[in-house]
């Protein structure tokens, strides 16, 4: 990478013109020039005082400062505490409520709602028409280089603090229930088409998903013998006309 390569590319993240993922082939594929950029660019930078981006007080990498938007972005971005940070992309039709923050490398598309308290990690990918409840909690991925972020795909409905983290993908569609915590230690159980997902196997479209418990294994006696149980997730249904109207985000709010 040249000297000044990272700044182009950092440059390219935040217009939406270059992805930190890509989806190729029907398959979610890290950008892994990106993401050595975005690490460039830590390494290249100085903690200085943040008061030239409008936060005295503040200190971070002068490389990677938090944005500013003007109307004329098209995003609403509400005060009172939110970031969005250098290198990510936000669409025209974004809202982004207070407290928020968005880091490095995330890409946001048209028309989603990023709540209050949500976290968007670096390199997330969250598409169209999302809405991200208040207190959801999206995982960044810098490294490995090669590990594809988390992905939420278009039309996505992630419920009031549900955590989705090392690089889960939610397909198209698919609703995610408050409390849900989604890790590739979690095992996740299709009810309606009986049989559990393979580890990092994308939620399926449409898929609605909510928190579970299953017994612990003969392995830990003395929690079985306490009827102890771990965290899970089950898919119990998927979208109908029904769940898409109760879905349904008020056109007012935007």
């Amino acid at each position: 990478m040249s000297k000044n390569n990272w700044k182009e590319i950092l440059n390219l993240l935040e217009t939406g013109e270059v992805r930190s993922a890509n989806k190729i082939d029907g398959k979610w594929v890290a950008n892994t020039d990106a993401k050595k950029a975005i690490l460039e660019a830590f390494k290249n930078g100085e903690n200085v005082e943040m008061k030239d981006w409008h936060y005295p007080g503040f200190v971070d990498k002068n490389t990677v400062p938090p944005r500013s938007f003007t109307p004329e972005d098209k995003v609403r971005m509400v005060p009172g505490g939110s970031a969005v940070r250098r290198g990510s992309y936000v669409a025209p039709g974004t809202i982004i409520m207070a407290p928020a923050y968005v880091n490095v490398g995330a890409y946001i598309d048209e028309g989603t709602m990023v709540d209050s308290h949500a976290l968007v990690g670096s390199c997330a990918q969250i598409g169209k028409n999302v809405h991200l409840s208040a207190g959801v909690q999206i995982g960044g991925v810098l490294e490995p280089i090669g590990l594809a972020p988390v992905i939420i795909e278009d039309d996505c409905f992630i419920g009031a603090g549900a955590v989705i983290v090392e690089g889960i993908q939610v397909l198209k569609g698919a609703v995610i229930a408050p409390g849900v915590s989604l890790s590739k230690s979690v095992p996740i159980y299709d009810c309606v088409n009986e049989r559990v997902l393979d580890k990092g196997e994308p939620i399926p479209e449409n898929a609605i998903v909510v928190p579970g418990s299953r017994p612990v294994n003969d392995k830990l006696k003395w929690a079985k013998d306490n009827n102890l149980s771990l965290n899970c997730a089950l898919i119990v249904k998927y979208r109908d006309d029904k769940s898409n109207e109760s879905l349904e985000l008020e056109s007012f709010l935007r």
